[in-house]
Parts: structure tokens; sequence; C-alpha cells
């Protein structure tokens, strides 16, 4: 297991009010899950009013995915969706140094023998991960009883939380690839049977093509069907979400896609985020709808979202 290096410069005072938050963090982790699950949702619902931009986002989002449904339908789906994002905040501190057996009373797998199939048959594997709130621990379920992976991740700003979180994630053998890194590190592990752990669905900015995302043009890194076709890897969608009731997390794999690569990069992120965009139902409320997903835009389209309101400084 290679664990990230500690620098000591983190020990400086100034970093002290951050490693308080980590200890916090971590306490409330070791509390029995079904009560981080009850404490989870009433802070995220909390959360519904004290952060109004993000639930001008995510209102946003759920009326542009979803124009079908109705007003109050859309409302409550946002409502629900606030109570998860408070569960998915505690969870940080339980993936954060738990142990297997705990681990394995959370995780429920489901189909895993598609797994154990191609796991058998020496095939470079891709987990196409949609970004449902459970990541965090389903990733680490993944990493111990499945297989280790490599994920791409971009560094959070606080060098402290950068270093917890790294550590958490290579806790059971898996390898941090930070997202500006080479990519034939990448490719070197995937060739050699280590499965890449890949969260596609975040907006590209300019760097992206235009695929649609439940009917909206969404700028997509169009990486997956390249990698696939670089290593003849097999894409296994993979879908993560909390249980209800506190009863832990769903890990559960989908038939690996058909026909894929096909060679044409829009066609295959085309297909890639069809995928996604059938995961949601019917768990939608745990997607992760805060995120600015329709932020960059096609040529001329008008802003999707409300401007940031910026703190003025005295």
């Amino acid at each position: 297991m290679i664990q990230p290096a500690f620098d000591t410069s983190l020990l400086h005072p100034r970093y002290w009010l951050s490693w308080s938050g980590v200890a916090l963090i971590e306490l409330l982790g070791r509390l029995p899950w079904p009560v981080l699950w009850a404490l989870g949702g009433i802070i995220g619902r909390l959360a519904y009013f004290i952060v109004p931009q993000r639930r001008a986002v995510a209102r946003c989002n759920l009326v542009c995915c979803f124009p079908h449904l109705s007003r109050m339908r859309r409302e409550w789906l946002l409502w629900t969706h606030f109570g998860w994002l408070g569960v998915a905040a505690l969870s940080q501190g339980v993936s954060w140094g738990i142990s297997r057996p705990r681990l394995q009373r959370l995780i429920h797998f489901q189909q895993q023998e598609i797994v154990a199939a191609q796991l058998a048959a020496a095939r470079p594997l891709i987990f196409l991960v949609p970004h449902f709130l459970a990541v965090d621990l389903g990733g680490a379920g993944l990493a111990a009883f499945i297989h280790p992976s490599a994920y791409m991740y971009q560094e959070p700003r606080n060098p402290v939380f950068a270093w917890r979180v790294r550590r958490a994630r290579c806790q059971f053998g898996s390898v941090a690839i930070e997202r500006q890194d080479p990519l034939r590190s990448l490719i070197r592990l995937l060739k050699r049977g280590t499965p890449l752990f890949y969260l596609p669905d975040q907006d590209a900015g300019r760097r992206g093509i235009w695929v649609p995302f439940c009917g909206q043009p969404a700028a997509t890194v169009p990486m997956l069907g390249r990698f696939a076709a670089l290593t003849d890897a097999v894409v296994i969608p993979t879908i993560m979400r909390f249980a209800a009731w506190g009863r832990g997390v769903e890990v559960i794999f989908q038939p690996p896609l058909s026909e894929f690569p096909s060679g044409e990069p829009v066609a295959d992120t085309a297909q890639m985020n069809q995928v996604i965009e059938d995961a949601l139902p019917p768990h939608a409320a745990q997607y992760f709808w805060v995120h600015r997903r329709f932020k960059t835009r096609p040529p001329g389209a008008p802003a999707l979202y409300p401007p940031r309101v910026r703190r003025q400084r005295r």
C-alpha cells in the first residue's frame, strides 16, 4: 500500500484550524452509521437555507434535466437532495481510515459476477462511476473487496485536507493521479491490470466536446473512448448510492458497454452520457446536482446559472 508522504510543514500553527476540522470529521465518522445518516439528513436540510447559491444551482439543474416534472416534484427532489448532501458530508469521516470489517458491513454489492467474469478474463477494466453522492464510501469498498483502482482527482486547495483525502483514497492500495499529470502513467496502470475509477460527469470547460445530457448540450471530456481504445479495456457502469434508512451503500455493477469504443469520439461520449442519464431514476435526489454541470455554454447561448455573489472586502 502506497501512502502519500507527509509534509512536516503542515504542522505549522497556521494549519491548526484545518487540523481541528479534520479531527472533527474523523470523530463524527466514528458514530454508528444509522446515527450519521439521520444527523446528516438534518444538517443537509439546514444547509438548504444557509447556501442559497448552491440551492439555486441545483434548482436550475433540475429544471433543465427534468422539465417534464411538476414544480412541486422538482422542489421535493431539491429538498431531498440537500438531505443526502448532508449524509455525504458526514460520510467523509467514515471513509477516512475505516476498518475492513466495518466497511464490509456497510457496502452491499449487486451483480458482482459481472466484474468477476472480466477479472477472470484478465481484461483491463474501467469503472464508469457517475457522480452520485456515495462515491467516496463506495470507492473504498470497491478498492477493499473488488480491486484497488487508479483514480484521477483535482487536489483540494487546503493542503491539510488535500493530504488527508488523498491518504484515505489510497488506504486500500488505490493509486491517485492528479488531473494535470501525464496520462502515460495511467495508461500503463490500466495495461498492467489496475482498473480505472472514472468519474466523467463534470463540466469540461472549453476542452470538452458538446454532447447531450438530459436534453442539454453539455461540455464533456471525451476521454473514456480513448482510454478504452488504447488499453482494450472493458467499461463497466458502476452506480454507488446510499441505501434508505441508514442501511449502508449499494454498489451496483451494470453490464459492460456494448460496441464500445466505436472510434468516433462524439458517439462514444454521447453513449457515456446516456448511461449516466439512464442511471438517475429512481435515485435522482442522490446525484450531484449542486455542481454547475452546464456552466460552459455553446457559442451564443445564454448563461443558465445566476452570477455568483462575491463578498466585498472592507
